[in-house]
């Protein structure tokens, strides 16, 4: 195990770290974003928890944009800050409308006693992974004890606890180490900290970028959900604002539909939106990419069958792991905080003018040349 004491990174002990997650954001720390008066009054308000919208992670929503899949519904979208909890403060604070938070981001914020609900699952399977040096991977999650997990942002070991708790790992044994956003990557690539935490999607962004890391995918131990949408539970209550994020989930699932039916052409969707994200990938790095999300996305569908379906058990577990580690705390239920009301309405859409749209897209010779059956192969 690396000793983190020597690389001038901060090790933030447990109690600390998750208070600085809990209670850490506040609007003063959004500082230069627009939010508050840049959507208009009437747009359903959506904020990544990442800090940038120059990702994969979104397609369903620019596939969407471009397709017209949200009907004359106006729809906002802006990076947000970086900070792990900033996406559900900003719905909470009436700055957001739509946030995408890590299950345990959204632990946190109900553990605070902000009234949110889950309203349409993204990922049917568990999208974070660990990354390791090559050679240096533990043959089983397990192997983790003992090591240093390097992190993004404080609030990810919100993430890792839960997931590492419930696949039996002994979390006193393990060092988090907040290296922050962008650079956690790189610092385990230069030997601070012995894994990062990592994502579906992101792992072949760092591979297009020369991290060449060996993982332990968390869909091959994990029975934990994965980032959800989860919106302010008085607008839940609202038949007429329902109504409304209704039209706006179905544009989202009928991006994912497309994404799954044509992944070459959501990707170029993506890369025409943003040319700098374009200039980081090559075509085939790009579509691999988008091809691990959309495998999250489309995760355990045997027991979904639509897009954006919970699976509760996944969720209970969840949140029985949470308060077994005292991360979660109140008496709620799954019932109460994670909705399927909406999922029905959401699918109910026009999957003939998906296909034909996702059959018909004209594709540019450098992604007509992407061979997405090799990459299939190798997720």
């Amino acid at each position: 195990m690396n000793d983190a004491s020597k690389t001038g990174r901060t090790v933030i002990g447990r109690r600390r770290l998750l208070t600085a997650a809990a209670v850490g954001f506040s609007l003063a720390a959004v500082g230069g974003l627009t939010v508050g008066s840049a959507f208009a009054a009437d747009a359903i308000r959506w904020v990544s928890p990442r800090g940038t919208l120059e990702v994969l992670d979104d397609y369903p929503y620019w596939v969407a944009k471009k397709f017209g899949y949200f009907g004359d519904l106006e729809t906002e979208i802006e990076p947000g800050p970086s900070d792990a909890t900033a996406t559900v403060k900003l719905v909470d604070q009436d700055q957001a409308d739509v946030g995408y938070p890590s299950p345990g981001v959204f632990s946190l914020a109900l553990a605070q006693g902000i009234p949110l609900v889950s309203a349409f699952e993204m990922g049917g399977s568990d999208v974070f992974d660990f990354a390791f040096r090559k050679g240096e991977a533990p043959d089983d999650i397990k192997g983790i004890e003992g090591m240093t997990i390097v992190l993004g942002s404080a609030g990810w070991q919100s993430i890792v606890d839960p997931m590492l708790t419930a696949a039996g790992v002994d979390i006193s044994k393990v060092t988090y180490v907040d290296a922050g956003w962008p650079t956690w990557g790189t610092a385990v690539a230069a030997g601070q900290g012995d894994t990062a935490l990592s994502w579906e999607g992101l792992r072949a962004q760092w591979k297009g970028q020369g991290l060449d890391f060996d993982y332990i995918l968390g869909r091959d131990f994990s029975q934990l959900p994965a980032n959800s949408f989860v919106i302010r539970k008085a607008d839940f209550d609202d038949p007429e604002k329902r109504e409304m994020y209704e039209k706006y989930f179905r544009g989202w699932a009928m991006g994912l539909e497309f994404g799954y039916l044509n992944p070459r052409a959501a990707t170029q969707i993506v890369m025409e939106q943003f040319p700098g994200l374009a200039s980081q990938m090559t075509p085939d790095v790009a579509v691999e990419s988008m091809m691990q999300l959309a495998n999250v996305y489309r995760g355990r569908w045997d027991e979904r069958g639509k897009w954006g379906q919970h699976i509760m058990p996944s969720w209970d577990l969840f949140f029985e792991t949470g308060r077994e580690i005292g991360q979660i705390s109140g008496d709620f239920t799954t019932e109460e905080v994670v909705k399927n009301d909406m999922v029905d309405a959401a699918n109910d859409f026009d999957a003939a003018k998906v296909k034909a749209d996702a059959d018909g897209f004209e594709l540019n010779d450098d992604y007509k040349a992407v061979d997405v059956k090799a990459i299939e192969q190798a997720l």
